[in-house]
């Protein structure tokens, strides 16, 4: 094993993800700004069940297809077409019951008819979300992470230039059209991706040995990819809830709707995504920590696994701490140039030094899926969904507002940050 793979890989993606961050922004505020708080709002109500929606679609398939590519001892082929019948399988499933029940979720659950559309919208998407993470599990097995940036920072560019044509067209019909648009647009950004990164598939003869599709591969894919899922969907679905909890229970205690989606469209579009901004650095850290400390972890070199983690921590807040301290200092500033606007300034302030854990806690996930402690993540992560969606009810019923909500997040990251931290430090002792 190469000692500079690790940090190849990592510099690739941290170049790349500094790149499709920044592009990102670029994409956030033109649409904040086209489409305003009120239709931020709108979005930010979607995204917990779209969110849910791909990691159910995805099934974890893209951290078992890495995983098993890693140990070098599969025909790779016959692999990825292997994995293919279960993610359209599960696809045509989660589009018809979107087709099916969109309005009910809209209406009954979110409270607000005008995201139906956008939610029916989701339906379409999701089968490019899946091929393409598939393709992208395939290069992070292999360690080749050029692909993976390069159909990233296309997939931006073509998203970008969709919303600046496409959202002031259907602003013209309404916003919910604005808003359905802006889900759409991942039919063609991930067609993109999924292009460019077939062309750096090495060039071979399929066979039709290699089409067919192996009961054993898919065996060991499931074996893999279902408990990897299991953390991040009941991520998911606690997120789906917290909506739909936050909603129901301010307007149950007396807020509009009005203001409700438009705190919310203010901490989800301009106070988290300023927050989130170094989490490109984390995931690129943790994308290319799974096949290094997978590979390392089967050929029991436990100490190069402990030192992995460490740098991983160690970059992560090298990273963390200067952009926390920026934030705590510049709300104000930070928050005009981003979005002419000082709409969440004091969330921001108050927010970023306890944020300040989070930047680590993604390593810390990939590590445990990396190690076969996929269980282990997933008990972490419930753990903290729980006390964030229970803490998020009490706290909405006390008439603090949105603090609730700030509370509950800030509580949950904490909780399974930590629990994540012990359990890693104990099975690595015990070897």
């Amino acid at each position: 094993m190469k000692k500079n793979t690790f940090i190849k890989a990592t510099l690739i993606l941290i170049i790349g993800g500094f790149i499709t961050k920044i592009l990102g922004m670029v994409i956030r505020i033109i649409t904040t700004r086209l489409l305003g708080t009120t239709g931020i709002g709108l979005y930010s109500l979607i995204m917990p069940t779209f969110s849910l929606l791909i990691g159910l679609a995805q099934l974890g398939l893209p951290v078992a297809i890495s995983t098993l590519v890693s140990q070098d001892k599969y025909n790779n082929k016959n692999l990825l077409f292997s994995a293919l019948p279960i993610t359209i399988i599960i696809n045509l499933i989660i589009m018809l019951i979107l087709f099916l029940f969109a309005n009910n979720i809209a209406t009954n659950l979110l409270n607000e008819p005008r995201v139906s559309l956008a939610l029916k919208t989701i339906g379409l998407v999701l089968p490019f979300i899946s091929l393409s993470s598939i393709i992208r599990g395939y290069f992070f097995g292999k360690q080749k992470m050029l692909p993976h940036v390069l159909s990233n920072i296309s997939e931006d560019i073509i998203r970008l230039v969709l919303m600046i044509i496409g959202i002031p067209i259907c602003l013209l019909k309404g916003l919910e059209y604005a808003v359905a648009v802006m889900v759409l647009t991942n039919i063609v950004s991930e067609t993109l991706s999924i292009l460019v990164m077939l062309f750096f598939i090495p060039k071979t003869t399929i066979s039709p040995k290699d089409i067919y599709p192996n009961t054993k591969y898919i065996k060991n894919i499931l074996k893999i990819a279902i408990p990897s899922t299991g953390s991040r969907l009941i991520g998911n679905i606690g997120y789906f809830l917290e909506p739909i909890i936050l909603t129901n229970t301010l307007l149950m205690v007396g807020y509009s709707n009005t203001y409700i989606i438009d705190n919310y469209g203010i901490i989800n579009g301009y106070v988290l995504s300023i927050l989130l901004l170094p989490s490109f650095f984390t995931l690129a850290i943790s994308q290319a920590l799974i096949p290094n400390i997978s590979k390392a972890y089967i050929n029991k070199q436990y100490k190069y696994v402990s030192s992995k983690i460490k740098q991983a921590i160690i970059f992560s807040l090298l990273v963390g701490i200067p952009f926390t301290i920026i934030i705590y200092l510049f709300p104000n500033n930070i928050l005009n140039i981003l979005y002419k606007t000082t709409l969440g300034s004091e969330y921001l302030k108050i927010l970023s030094p306890f944020f300040l854990i989070y930047y680590i806690q993604a390593p810390l996930t990939a590590t445990l899926q990396a190690t076969m402690h996929a269980k282990e993540a997933f008990f972490d992560t419930l753990l903290g969904i729980i006390i964030r969606l229970s803490t998020l009810f009490i706290l909405s019923t006390l008439k603090i507002g949105m603090w609730g909500l700030l509370i509950a997040t800030l509580l949950s990251i904490h909780t399974t940050t930590i629990a994540h931290a012990i359990r890693i430090k104990r099975f690595l002792i015990r070897k």
